[in-house]
């Protein structure tokens, strides 16, 4: 082949010349999707990850006989990024999206039988898809659900382009748009919490705005939820290393980066211990904290912001009964400290009985409490919210903790965020804490990996892959 490829695109044969020889610094989703671009636009690619596995925050972990992810992660029709990351790594049939959005919603201070409601979408055009559900949604008043309707307009209208959104926090702008206390909780907190990882009252206007009118009015089928039927780690370890492998990319794992530099020609050298990487581009795919750590001096005019972009916990408690306790894929609750509670059972490879993860996103208070406080908790609260729990014998009982899960949306955040592109020529930034318009999540991750992942394609002159997600487009 001309460019000096193999047939099948494995770039380990070519010796290293200028403009071919890239290091990714970080192996989770962002590390990973810009090592995947520049390797399919002919790049020489080394990725660098200290971990002993790759998929950064989104991972599983072996308990006895369990597979056990770190935490629930889900994403949504709308995610198309993370949506092109899944085809890319041949993993979309294992982590389907609902055929239509459903969100069993139960509220366990009513009286049983009168408990459930649900959130879901028909098949109409925005925003009448939701118009039956909300008309009928039994968790808020008739009143309530009036004013839900006209906040959610008026979110529409808003323009996610106003710098000014960013400096407000979501909850005042829901009070003054009629909001009460009630439908913060049974609606907005619903959603917003477990996509945001901030309640309201803590978070920007500017995420939440581009949260809701992206997920919930842009296109009938946008809040459709997706999720993983096998743990994360067949994903973003097994399948992700196996895409890195056929297209060349040299992964490294259980290597920690100690520094990186630049010579007068704009060369990098990457040092790693017994090692010095050279390369003509370097992405930083890491957290702000290690990325400030590794900057080298100029490479952005305010360095000291990053360590200003705070950051959230999620909690996550895993309860394994010997029975049946939940016939739903997923429940989420109100008048209960529990938040979103789902089925793992067969994804962790449980024989019998039933595994539970209870997700708690913006966890602040209860993130450092012992098991034991945590168990005399939530196993009471599971059983108000599940009558078969009442009867069933807990297997087993355990608690994951992420207490840097997420950087904290709160106002003024987005100044504080990088784009892909600093002051040092040939130095990328990426990761989910970037200037990617979204929040902590997969989704955000992905995008920055395919944002630093052009502008170095840009800087090297090497033509942007056909198949590479378009971010621009789908934005």
């Amino acid at each position: 082949m001309t460019d000096g490829t193999r047939p099948d695109g494995s770039l380990a044969d070519i010796p290293p010349r200028a403009g071919r020889d890239a290091v990714v610094i970080g192996g989770g989703l962002a590390g990973i999707t810009a090592a995947l671009a520049l390797a399919d636009a002919g790049v020489r690619v080394t990725l660098i990850e200290g971990r002993p596995r790759l998929g950064g925050l989104a991972f599983s972990f072996q308990r006895g006989d369990l597979t056990v992810d770190n935490g629930q992660h889900v994403y949504l029709r709308c995610c198309t990024a993370y949506r092109w990351f899944l085809d890319r790594i041949e993993g979309t049939a294992l982590a389907p999206l609902q055929d239509r959005l459903d969100v069993p919603v139960v509220d366990v201070d009513k009286p049983e039988g009168r408990r459930l409601g649900r959130l879901r979408r028909d098949a109409l055009p925005v925003p009448l898809h939701l118009g039956r559900s909300l008309a009928t949604y039994p968790h808020l008043s008739l009143a309530e659900r009036a004013r839900v309707g006209r906040a959610a307009l008026a979110l529409k209208g808003l323009d996610l382009a106003d710098p000014t959104l960013d400096s407000q926090d979501f909850g005042s702008w829901l009070t003054a748009h009629g909001q009460s206390a009630r439908a913060v909780e049974a609606l907005w907190d619903l959603v917003g919490v477990a996509t945001l990882n901030a309640v309201a009252g803590d978070a920007s206007l500017g995420l939440a705005a581009m949260v809701f009118k992206t997920g919930l009015l842009s296109d009938p089928g946008a809040a459709d939820i997706g999720w993983a039927r096998v743990p994360l780690g067949e994903l973003h370890d097994r399948l992700a290393r196996k895409a890195l492998d056929t297209a060349g990319v040299r992964t490294e794992v259980r290597t920690r980066v100690t520094s990186i530099s630049s010579d007068e020609n704009g060369r990098w050298s990457v040092q790693v211990p017994g090692e010095t990487l050279e390369a003509d581009a370097v992405v930083l795919a890491v957290a702000q904290r290690e990325a400030y750590d590794l900057l080298p001096g100029g490479a952005l005019d305010a360095p000291e912001q990053l360590l200003e972009i705070g950051t959230a916990p999620i909690l996550n408690v895993h309860v394994v009964y010997d029975r049946k306790v939940l016939s739903t894929p997923f429940l989420t609750a109100l008048g209960s400290p529990l938040q979103w509670v789902f089925d793992r059972t067969d994804a962790s490879g449980l024989k019998d009985g039933q595994y539970l993860a209870v997700s708690q996103s913006a966890a602040q208070d209860e993130i450092d409490e012992p098991v034991a406080t945590l168990h005399e908790r939530y196993l009471p609260e599971l059983e108000r919210l599940l009558p078969g729990a009442r009867g069933a014998r807990v297997q087993d009982f355990f608690v994951t903790r992420e207490r840097t899960a997420t950087f904290a949306p709160t106002p003024g955040v987005g100044r504080l965020r990088p784009g892909a592109r600093t002051k040092a020529s040939g130095l990328y930034l990426a990761g989910a804490w970037t200037a990617t318009g979204w929040p902590a999540t997969m989704e955000s991750a992905v995008r920055s990996g395919v944002s630093a992942a052009e502008a170095a394609l840009s800087a090297l002159g090497r033509p942007r892959p056909s198949h590479l997600f378009d971010v621009e487009e789908a934005a």
